[in-house]
């Protein structure tokens, strides 16, 4: 369970204690959000399952009985076609998260004609990050565009955080991004606040468990690293199953 999760199933189930509740109100969603209030109405949605209603906890999802008397934790899967529900929902939150990242605020390498874009959260001292970066015009001859976002795995106050934080600082980030992962010092200048911390705590808010952690464009984690190859072959397969949803 992350952390965003959990800090949200703490607010909503504080919200339960202090909720007030009509039992005669005729509109479910409306008797969910009196129990829940840090959750608006519009994002009450009917689940699959008759009289369970579904939630948005962050990137992730719970579900809540119709009456808002019982709260429920986990995957959700169709049983016919073995489809994971929860990971559908979830994936969407993603996307709506991932894209509120400014492009100004990342290390963009792009292609002239895109055909996929990939969110990466990436660590400098990570060597299978370093792997896939030096792979990085195979990817771009592909047709992919590489968005990073920095996920010093280490953590705040550590040498790898603050050797993120000169690659950000720096006014070439592709060519500081670069030499960092090459293991060479980058000497970034004095900028102030920089983007690294709200990505990480994204990143952890999104369940990233290591690094590179590869998101698509519709908010499918797709993992670690891939040979280039590979990882065409899974945003294909990845926007085919969005067509055929």
């Amino acid at each position: 369970m992350n952390k965003l999760f959990s800090r949200a199933l703490v607010a909503l189930l504080a919200g339960m204690l202090c909720g007030s509740v009509l039992a005669a109100d005729p509109d479910p969603r409306a008797l969910i959000v009196k129990k829940f209030p840090e959750v608006s109405i519009d994002d009450v949605q009917p689940s699959p399952v008759a009289g369970i209603y579904q939630i948005p906890m962050g990137a992730d999802m719970a579900y809540v009985s119709a009456d808002g008397q019982y709260l429920f934790a986990g995957d959700l899967f169709e049983i016919d076609t073995r489809a994971n529900v929860t990971e559908r929902s979830r994936a969407g939150n993603r996307s709506k998260l991932l894209a509120k990242l400014d492009d100004r605020d990342m290390i963009v390498f792009s292609p002239k004609e895109v055909k996929y874009t990939i969110t990466v959260f990436t660590d400098v001292e990570c060597g299978y990050c370093r792997k896939l970066h030096g792979q990085i015009d195979q990817l771009t001859k592909l047709g992919v565009r590489v968005r990073y976002a920095a996920y010093p795995r280490s953590g705040p106050g550590t040498d790898d955080w603050r050797k993120m934080e000169a690659v950000w600082c720096s006014k070439d980030r592709q060519t500081a991004i670069t030499q960092a992962k090459l293991g060479q010092a980058v000497k970034g200048e004095s900028c102030g606040a920089t983007p690294v911390g709200k990505q990480f705590e994204l990143g952890e808010n999104l369940g990233v468990r290591g690094t590179p952690a590869i998101f698509t464009r519709s908010g499918e984690y797709i993992g670690g690293y891939l040979p280039p190859a590979d990882l065409v072959k899974k945003l294909e397969e990845s926007a085919g199953k969005k067509k055929g949803s």
